[in-house]
């Protein structure tokens, strides 16, 4: 398969980007200074992550509120003009196809989905439209960099005019940043105040000199972004969620909103689910051992029974200690349960803990301060 590549290819190779394939692009895993630096300058100061392989998809036509509504578990209905919301597309079984971001402009809908599963995600959606509704994969139109940090705002009140203070968390403005006309999104996947700035494939090379060149922010790669997402208990698809995992499994039943006026895909199976209870719940751990690093994939023990596998894990740079997710039974989730990691043949101590790991985050606060 010939991978792709975003607008900013070249920006990354000229900064000394490690280059590794990831859902079909060519794309960044870090820079020189490295993944721990990287993580650092987002959690102190403001980094800039190219975030273009992310699918985008819009949708217009009289019925298009109701049909998203159809589509996804929460509750478009609830949104304003202007406001941005985190849901799923589920299959009839109720189990997790991806997760997404909603965002309302009155006059269309766009939906954000993860970059691996574009194509799925469209054949899921388009084959259930009906109705007055119009559905275009603009995905290979848009570009899109998530400026990060507690100084992210700083940095882009210096490019545009548009009153960034005013900005509500997961709500957005149209607007120009350095000259671009783009919209400016208060949402990200770091735990830390920030923005994603969504604009026109020619308009990369702008905007990403007067951020990174000029701006001095620092290019992000994909470590980074993991390490800062895992910090705080973000799922990740392919890891924490996928097709046979149901949202109250995985903690996000906040996002169902089984009594909404539009019926949804899979709401009769979540009906099911949560009246009879589910069986096992993702929790987050941390090693007994502080040199002790989980990684993906690695089995799982409660009481010598193999339970499941590491489903996100590593090392955080913030924490200085080893992390991860993994679905435990019910019975076995509370913050302190003890079981064991087998990393390389040896099994190794971890204890149950509450997400996020990581709480001292910008974002909270600038939540705080929006609401």
């Amino acid at each position: 398969m010939t991978l792709k590549r975003t607008p900013f290819y070249d920006f990354h190779v000229a900064a000394g980007g490690k280059i590794v394939p990831f859902a079909g692009y060519e794309m960044p895993v870090q820079y020189p200074t490295g993944i721990t630096k990287e993580h650092e300058a987002v959690r102190t100061g403001v980094g800039v992550f190219d975030v273009s392989h992310m699918g985008e998809f819009e949708v217009t036509g009289r019925e298009r509120n109701d049909f998203v509504n159809r589509m996804t578990s929460n509750d478009v209905s609830t949104l304003d003009i202007g406001q941005a919301q985190y849901s799923a597309i589920l299959n009839d079984q109720g189990t997790v196809v991806d997760d997404c971001i909603v965002y309302q402009f009155g006059d269309k809908l766009m939906m954000v989905v993860n970059a691996s599963n574009i194509e799925k995600d469209w054949a899921h959606i388009s084959s259930r439209r009906s109705g007055d509704v119009r559905l275009r994969n603009i995905s290979d139109e848009v570009s899109l960099l998530a400026v990060q940090g507690p100084k992210a705002e700083t940095l882009l009140r210096s490019l545009t005019q548009v009153p960034l203070h005013d900005i509500g968390y997961y709500h957005f403005k149209v607007g120009d940043i350095a000259g671009v006309q783009c919209f400016v999104s208060r949402t990200g996947y770091t735990g830390e105040d920030g923005f994603e700035l969504y604009f026109r494939n020619r308009d990369a090379g702008v905007m990403w000199k007067a951020l990174v060149e000029a701006g001095g922010a620092t290019p992000i790669g994909l470590g980074a972004r993991d390490s800062l997402r895992l910090e705080m208990g973000y799922a990740l698809y392919g890891n924490d969620i996928d097709d046979t995992i149901n949202p109250y499994e995985a903690g996000l039943g906040w996002i169902v909103k089984l009594n909404k006026a539009e019926p949804f895909v899979g709401q009769e199976a979540l009906r099911a689910i949560k009246e009879k209870g589910v069986t096992r719940k993702l929790v987050g751990f941390r090693m007994i051992d502080r040199g002790a690093i989980p990684r993906h994939g690695y089995d799982v023990y409660l009481r010598d029974t193999k339970i499941d596998v590491v489903r996100s894990g590593g090392f955080s740079p913030s924490l200085k200690e080893g992390i991860g997710t993994t679905f435990l039974p019910t019975h076995s989730v509370e913050p302190g349960t003890r079981f064991q990691v087998d990393s390389r043949g040896k099994r190794i101590e971890a204890e149950v803990v509450r997400m996020p790991f990581y709480r001292q985050g910008s974002a909270r606060k600038a939540k705080a301060s929006k609401a």
